[in-house]
């Protein structure tokens, strides 16, 4: 199994993600990660971050830190390339989303798309050269299939990009392999496929969303040795207050809306009178779960990166669980 911090640190803002931070900022941020970072710093990057603006960014800022590549740890999650954006118009992938980001991205997911995604990143990281290495989103590649042919092409190319990335772990290129992911099936599917060193979690592991399925998955990686790094704990943001849903815009006149918001103003309800901050709740919720062994968190605000390092080794009450579980918002308590 290999050793990961408690906390990893998330770059998606470097990419612009909801909203275009200056440059300044970005460097602020990346800063702040290092300076806070009780052990080595890891960072999750991906091509997919504002098509490569993340992965650019984190590589600039390191280098202004005066950091070698020895110094930090970072993880590319692959499968996006970065294009040109052409003129007029907008990115085609994940449309308002990214903003103010002046390069479009395409899915490629194959043995020779899997290479071409890890070297062009090497390229925007400015030198550095992620040690931890996965194919990104393979979920979402295999839901835009088709039909069944093709989904089963699709899976075929999935399997060959892990050919890809093992071989460069053999050559010592990098030093792991795993799979990022929304859709926790997909790594049930592949898991037993591909040796895989860690998988990371996202969106699908929180306060408000835990299958016991899931779950026990989990404790089974764990038991056998793979890492497990849980990823969107706040559900993109919505759980600590956004409008958005695992990046979908929330509509609150919708039935499901609705039914959201009720669960959120109950969550801020019961923090509020334990006098808690409902993203600590969030946080302790999804680094406490078994089997789970570090969590990534993202700011756009460097002054965030201390109170997220505080919140990894903040306490919940028992009693916040038991009350949260009477209250049917969680399946059971920690």
């Amino acid at each position: 199994m290999i050793k990961l911090p408690r906390l990893i640190y998330g770059t998606s803002s470097l990419g612009n993600l909801y909203e275009a931070l200056d440059i300044e900022t970005k460097h602020e941020i990346v800063k702040a990660c290092v300076q806070n970072a009780k052990e080595i710093p890891v960072f999750d990057c991906a091509g997919k971050y504002g098509a490569g603006l993340a992965l650019e960014t984190l590589g600039t800022s390191l280098k202004k830190l005066g950091l070698t590549n020895e110094k930090v740890l970072i993880s590319n999650k692959l499968g996006w390339y970065r294009i040109p954006l052409a003129k007029g118009e907008q990115p085609s992938f994940e449309k308002d989303v990214w903003k103010d980001i002046r390069h479009d991205a395409v899915q490629r997911i194959s043995y020779q798309g899997i290479l071409e995604c890890f070297y062009q990143g090497n390229e925007l990281l400015n030198g550095f050269i992620p040690q931890m290495v996965s194919v990104h989103d393979p979920d979402e590649y295999l839901a835009a299939a088709d039909g069944i042919k093709e989904e089963e092409q699709r899976f075929k190319k999935i399997l060959q990009a892990y050919e890809a990335l093992n071989e460069l772990k053999a050559k010592g290129e990098v030093h792991s392999v795993g799979i990022g992911a929304k859709n926790w099936r997909i790594i049930q599917r592949i898991s037993p496929l591909i040796k895989l060193d860690w998988v990371m979690i996202a969106n699908s592991l929180t306060v408000h969303h835990h299958p016991k399925e899931l779950v026990d998955f989990i404790i089974e990686l764990s038991n056998k040795g793979v890492t497990v790094i849980n990823s969107a704990v706040f559900n993109g943001g919505f759980l600590v207050g956004s409008n958005y849903y695992n990046y979908c815009y929330v509509n609150r006149e919708s039935e499901g809306g609705q039914k959201l918001h009720q669960w959120r103003t109950l969550f801020f309800e019961i923090c509020k009178r334990h006098q808690l901050q409902p993203a600590v709740v969030c946080v302790q919720f999804g680094l406490q779960l078994p089997g789970i062994n570090s969590i990534a968190l993202n700011t756009s605000k460097p002054h965030h990166v201390e109170r997220n390092r505080a919140m990894i080794d903040q306490r919940v009450d028992m009693c916040v669980w038991n009350e949260l579980k009477d209250a049917g918002l969680i399946a059971y308590s920690i």
